[in-house]
């Protein structure tokens, strides 16, 4: 059964909020994937704050009239599944993992704060590391001096606690000896 005129505005605003905040936009072809698997990759795009959501061509054109997303339209034909994400690369990614386990999903295109994007920079875009792993890699190269400042550190105290002992010992057997 169809949609009616007040459900679909529904979804068209709904889908519209979503593409107000994203920054990437992924579109695949999910012809002849069963329940169960679309079951999956929905619980996987949950997990990462993806909005993942099998439109009709048409809403999903008018939920993107106006925005930086608009050029993703003439991607728009068949049965497609849409990933939006606030993360640059979570759209990507979790599109991206499922294709490579079933290959029944095929990605068309997506769309990068207003860059058109096909399949092979779609896929260039879910092997960048998420957003946390960057800020780790980026505090490790941050931290690298000043920890190699610290071990330095420990490593000349810990030589001169080690000389100390023996000048020590040697002090003491001195001092017998004078007396």
């Amino acid at each position: 059964m169809g949609l009616n005129l007040n459900d679909k505005k529904a979804v068209v605003a709904e889908v519209s909020a979503k593409v107000a905040t994203a920054q990437t936009i992924v579109v695949a072809e999910y012809r002849g994937i069963q329940v169960a698997h679309l079951t999956q990759l929905r619980a996987k795009a949950r997990a990462q704050g993806v909005y993942l959501r099998v439109l009709k061509n048409t809403l999903a054109r008018r939920s993107v009239e106006g925005t930086q997303f608009a050029n993703l339209a003439d991607s728009m034909t068949g049965p497609l599944i849409y990933s939006i994400s606030d993360d640059a690369v979570a759209a990507a990614k979790v599109i991206a993992d499922f294709a490579k386990t079933n290959d029944k999903l095929v990605i068309t295109a997506g769309n990068y704060a207003g860059k058109q994007l096909d399949k092979a920079a779609v896929a260039a875009l879910a092997s960048i590391p998420s957003r946390e792993v960057l800020i780790s890699q980026l505090l490790g190269v941050m931290l690298a001096p000043v920890s190699g400042f610290a071990r330095g550190l420990a490593a000349l105290a810990a030589k001169k606690s080690e000389g100390a002992p023996a000048v020590a010992e040697v002090a003491a057997e001195e001092a017998p000896a004078a007396a």
